[in-house]
């Protein structure tokens, strides 16, 4: 049986991604419905569009569960870092969106292994290659999901 410490972190950062919560539409809800011309658009040609905060999200989810497991960098599946420039193709390709949003998926539930696997005791240690607490990482994270929600939510509706 886990901790309950544990398990409240691991509600939080299901209902920054994907569980109903008080605060609106979490990430994975601000994506339901969403087509490839409204994930490539962009506000200004020097704007990020909707597909890039999705890969942006799971970069960031990889990058914690990373550094809670202790894991060398260059394990994401897509070569960079942070940003990547979406859509590949033009026209922009429903399988690639589709895709894409699968990777985010797949970095959610890797984070909520590698949270479920903490215990207490490791949540005011320093995170391995940095000065943040796992506890703030964790925090944060679920932070970040909704903070890109936001972002997405804004971005759809300034589309129109």
């Amino acid at each position: 049986m886990r901790n309950a410490e544990i398990e409240l972190l691991l509600n939080i950062i299901d209902q920054g991604f994907d569980r109903k919560s008080w605060h609106g539409t979490n990430l994975r809800g601000s994506l339901r419905g969403l087509t490839p011309a409204e994930a490539a658009w962009r506000p200004a040609p020097d704007r990020r569009n909707i597909w890039e905060l999705i890969l942006h999200a799971a970069y960031w989810k990889y990058s914690v569960q990373r550094r809670l497991t202790d894991t060398p960098r260059g394990s994401f599946p897509l070569r960079g870092s942070n940003f990547w420039v979406r859509p590949s193709t033009t026209p922009a390709s429903d399988g690639e969106l589709k895709a894409d949003i699968a990777l985010l998926v797949t970095m959610h539930v890797a984070l909520r292994h590698a949270v479920a696997a903490l215990k207490p005791a490791d949540l005011p240690r320093t995170a391995p290659g940095g000065t943040t607490t796992i506890l703030a990482l964790v925090t944060g994270v679920a932070a970040h999901d909704i903070y890109h929600a936001g972002q997405i939510q804004l971005l759809k509706r300034l589309r129109g």
